[in-house]
């Protein structure tokens, strides 16, 4: 196996969105959509995790890691009121977490040129570029059609979290190997500074809405990834398979 290695994952998972769904996108529902008999804006559940990550084999049972990626995940809704006219609603959470951690590999099961190995891995996150938007844009609207303009309310703040990493490390003798498993992200931002912008004849205008809702995009998935090995490659686990005198000695059958 190589000793270092980029890892580049896609993770399916789920998202903890509670504040910005009731604070912002049910109250858009509750008092604009739904007493006028219009569907609401859904709630956002789930996203999509891109990360990229280097990892390095400081033993042959012990890894250090460290990556970036970007989480992101919106809802809309459109409705056409009459004919060349358009209300949009779009909900958005966005959210970059940069890692530093480590995993811990069991001992491995080989097959020939393939080896497979369990891990344990853990480590801390500075989430940054927190984003939580939501925004209405109408076209050509008139008096009896409008649902109240156009406006963006959006949140930003960073914050630390941790995330958990369990699965099962596939080698197949090359430069590339697969990891497969689950993922755990704790990543809550508290008392996110929000902003209300309005266009007006005279330009846009931003009210400061001071500390408002909490940005939550921790959640539970799977963990989707690829590894590419980088320089040269080191030695299987000594300890976890035969010395070649064991071996010679089996295949003389003594």
């Amino acid at each position: 196996m190589n000793r270092f290695s980029i890892v580049l994952s896609v993770n399916p998972t789920t998202v903890d969105a509670k504040d910005f769904n009731e604070r912002v996108i049910g109250v858009v529902n509750r008092t604009t959509l739904v007493p006028r008999g219009l569907e609401g804006v859904e709630k956002i559940t789930f996203a999509w995790l891109y990360d990229a990550q280097l990892r390095y084999f400081v033993r042959p049972n012990l890894v250090v890691e460290m990556g970036a990626g970007q989480l992101r995940s919106f809802s809309k809704r459109e409705f056409l009121p009459a004919i060349n006219q358009a209300i949009d609603y779009n909900a958005e959470m966005l959210s970059v977490p940069v890692h530093l951690g480590g995993a811990y590999y069991l001992p491995a099961y080989n097959q020939g040129d393939f080896q497979a190995r369990m891990y344990l891995g853990a480590g801390f996150s500075s989430v940054v570029y927190n984003r939580a938007r939501f925004s209405a844009v109408e076209s050509h609207t008139d008096s009896a059609h409008t649902l109240g303009g156009d406006y963006r309310i959006s949140f930003s703040r960073d914050s630390p979290g941790y995330y958990l990493d369990v699965g099962v490390h596939m080698f197949f003798g090359g430069r590339y190997s697969v990891l497969i498993g689950g993922l755990y992200r704790s990543a809550v931002v508290r008392q996110a500074e929000g902003l209300l912008e309005i266009p007006t004849s005279r330009g846009l205008l931003r009210v400061p809405l001071g500390p408002g809702i909490d940005i939550d995009t921790s959640g539970a998935g799977a963990k989707l990834a690829i590894a590419i090995g980088l320089g040269r490659r080191g030695s299987r686990d000594r300890r976890l398979t035969p010395s070649r005198g064991v071996a010679e000695r089996r295949r003389c059958g003594r």
